[in-house]
């Protein structure tokens, strides 16, 4: 059973290599890894030279929605995941994936726990246990563990990749999708790291994101409950004025 990894990069020579290695690091022969690259110009072409068995390419694209898809297209395993360029696995995971998925044929997505790490890989926090399905991300989209997810290749065919209009949360959307029409399955363990970076999100970046999340709703025709609106209060605009950033979702030309 081929799996097939895509990571979308642009600008990442610092981590770069770290997420080629992790997929280097596992109990799993037949494994493809495609880097789609949107014309750096910072090193990464250079660590993407050294590394002969990546399938890369790098060009000019509308961005990272636009560069998974092409991953996605280009993708020849029966078992897909995307992994971002400064994330990367825990070691030996793939064995335990292939040998789910060979064991549940009823399976079509699975994920597993998911290890915060800061800029230089410390760990911060980890996500765990049985605790995603459709109605939990629709009241919680935060909950998403993107790099612990991998699915049957049909499966993201059947969704139609991720949304290329979208640029903060395409993996919400994507996964809500998948949660439609699948059961999430899920492997008790680490599968990966997520690098969170300690930086200041600006008003501006809070409200094209919480614009984003309704655009979500709205696209899945999802009702918006009032558990899931003083969430959103809560985690996006609590910072910045409740008032001032729902006024900028709701307002008129605004979708």
């Amino acid at each position: 059973m081929r799996i097939s990894i895509i990571t979308p990069s642009f600008n990442q020579a610092g981590f770069i290599e770290e997420t080629i290695r992790s997929v280097m690091r596992q109990d799993h022969d037949d494994i493809e890894h495609l880097v789609i690259d949107g014309g750096s110009t910072d090193g990464t072409i250079g660590v993407l030279k050294k590394y002969p068995h990546l399938h890369w390419v790098s060009e000019k694209d509308s961005g990272q929605s636009n560069a998974i898809n092409k991953g996605f297209r280009r993708a020849t395993g029966e078992v897909v995941a995307w992994l971002n360029s400064d994330d990367f696995y825990e070691e030996n995971i793939f064995g335990d994936i292939v040998r789910y998925f060979e064991s549940h044929p009823e399976c079509m997505v699975l994920y597993g726990d998911l290890t915060f790490v800061d800029v230089s890989g410390e760990t911060l926090h980890r996500a765990g246990g049985e605790a995603i399905d459709f109605d939990r991300l629709v009241a919680c989209p935060d909950i998403v563990r993107q790099p612990s997810f991998f699915w049957r290749r049909e499966a993201s065919d059947e969704v139609g990749g991720v949304d290329e209009d979208l640029h903060l949360v395409m993996d919400f959307d994507f996964f809500l999708r998948l949660g439609k029409r699948y059961k999430f399955h899920y492997l008790p363990r680490n599968l990966s790291f997520y690098r969170h970076y300690e930086s200041n999100k600006t008003l501006s970046m809070a409200r094209r994101q919480i614009r984003e999340i309704f655009r979500v709703y709205r696209k899945n025709d999802i009702a918006i409950s009032a558990r899931t609106l003083r969430y959103l209060a809560a985690r996006y605009v609590s910072s910045y004025g409740l008032a001032r950033a729902l006024r900028s979702v709701f307002s008129p030309g605004r979708r």
